[in-house]
């Protein structure tokens, strides 16, 4: 037997074994194919062909049968809507997920130091289970301008009255022809030393008069004292009937509270208060002609607090909103991280001389930077694509003022605009600004792994 037989006996069962394995592997190849072909599938009904439709619908016009080319890729930027849905997509995306990670930091942090930490975790991580469409109800609702209503503007009221005060009577008025109104709202007549003085007031309801209220104390059949100027504001109304008008009558009652000014010359002389009876004095004046005002502030309306969903505030309201619902996805996520901190380095800076904030700022967020960037671009994707919060605080008047790209592409598209043409543009747009943030988080996410 030679040589090269014998090598090619020893190789034949080699080669008769590596065979079986080849066809092994495509076999496991064509298994798991087979079971992802389903996913594949779908995948690309839902996805892929969702996004070459969209990118192919951006170049026809609103009917879809006309091929325009990039003109609205051009009609994008030139219009005023747009351009401010980017601007507050822009304000989204550098607010947001920056006020979340360091919320989500600082409360993870903290968390580790409270005795129910658990249950503190759930509690700021429940808002995750409201969907956003309950989530924008209640916070629609939070943010009612109605002080009876809105409980943010109900507290911000309270806190205002507390310190300001309030009108007692926002409903009141001069009576017409017997007091001058002037323009900032206030009431007047004129008199001097001596003379009995009748401030009459209408438009408050007698269900509405402080509780301390008296009969109306009867001005003109007293005598004023010299140098004195002496009167009452009442109520110019007898309850079931009669009496006369600019006349203090037996059931009239005054008006306690009202802040009454002596003027001369157009500078304040005296102030004062109205008693419980309505009754007011100014002792001491020279002989002259006055002029006794009520002020407006009387009669100002009550405070209304916050417009919470105006012009203004509305964009940075449905970021509170946002804010409520994720900070407990951004602590939990962090608090994972920093459980894996080296307890070690900790305890060694401790010993060291470091105190509470040198070892977080120089040590716990250094090690944290992966977590945090992960937990920040996570972010950033997701408020790319906020929709609901939007279009269910916003109120109609003004949801372009808070619009973003996915509220502005559903409403060119099929909220009125009816373009699906310029829709499908603002689609590839915000698929265009998504891709560079999610391609980031995928490859730190391999990077990780290795």
């Amino acid at each position: 037997m030679t040589a090269t037989t014998l090598v090619s006996e020893k190789a034949s069962p080699r080669a008769a074994g590596a065979a079986p394995g080849r066809r092994g592997r495509r076999r496991a190849r064509i298994v798991a194919l087979l079971f992802v072909f389903p996913a594949l599938l779908l995948l690309g009904a839902l996805v892929v062909y969702p996004v070459l439709f969209s990118v192919g619908r951006s170049f026809f016009d609103a009917s879809g049968t006309r091929f325009v080319g990039g003109d609205n890729y051009t009609e994008m930027f030139r219009d005023p809507a747009t351009l401010k849905a980017i601007r507050n997509t822009t304000i989204w995306v550098v607010v947001a997920p920056a006020l979340l990670t360091g919320l989500g930091l600082i409360l993870a942090v903290l968390v580790e130091k409270v005795r129910w930490a658990t249950a503190f975790k759930l509690l700021l991580f429940m808002p995750m289970a409201v969907s956003f469409l309950a989530a924008g109800i209640i916070f629609r609702l939070a943010y009612d301008e109605d002080p009876g209503k809105g409980v943010l503007n109900a507290a911000v009221v309270s806190v205002h009255d507390a310190f300001e005060g309030t009108s007692s009577y926002p409903t009141a008025r001069g009576r017409a022809g017997l007091l001058t109104q002037d323009r900032d709202g206030s009431y007047r007549t004129t008199a001097s030393p001596g003379d009995p003085v009748t401030l009459p007031i209408v438009g408050v309801l007698p269900k509405d008069l402080p509780k301390g209220a008296s009969p109306a104390y009867p001005a003109a059949t007293e005598k004023a004292a010299a140098g004195e100027v002496r009167g009452v504001v009442y109520l110019d109304f007898t309850p079931g009937g009669g009496g006369r008008q600019g006349k203090v009558d037996p059931k009239e009652s005054g008006l306690p509270g009202l802040k009454v000014e002596a003027l001369r010359d157009g500078k304040t002389v005296g102030s004062t208060t109205s008693a419980s009876d309505g009754s007011f004095r100014f002792p001491g004046l020279r002989e002259g002609s006055y002029t006794v005002k009520l002020p407006a502030s009387n009669f100002a309306p009550p405070y209304q607090g916050v417009s919470w969903l105006g012009p203004t505030l509305v964009t940075p309201a449905i970021i509170g909103a946002y804010l409520w619902i994720w900070t407990g996805f951004a602590m939990v996520l962090i608090g994972a991280g920093l459980s894996t901190l080296p307890r070690d380095a900790l305890e060694a800076a401790r010993m060291d001389g470091a105190n509470e904030w040198q070892i977080f700022r120089r040590i716990t967020v250094p090690l944290l930077a992966p977590v945090l960037t992960v937990v920040f671009v996570t972010l950033v994707i997701n408020v790319m694509k906020v929709f609901d919060l939007v279009y269910i605080i916003a109120p109609g008047p003004v949801q372009e003022d808070a619009t973003v790209l996915a509220t502005q592409m559903w409403l060119v598209s099929f909220g009125g605009g009816n373009n699906q043409g310029l829709g499908s543009a603002l689609g590839v747009l915000l698929l265009l600004l998504v891709i560079p943030a999610m391609v980031f988080n995928v490859r730190r996410f391999r990077r990780s792994q290795r």
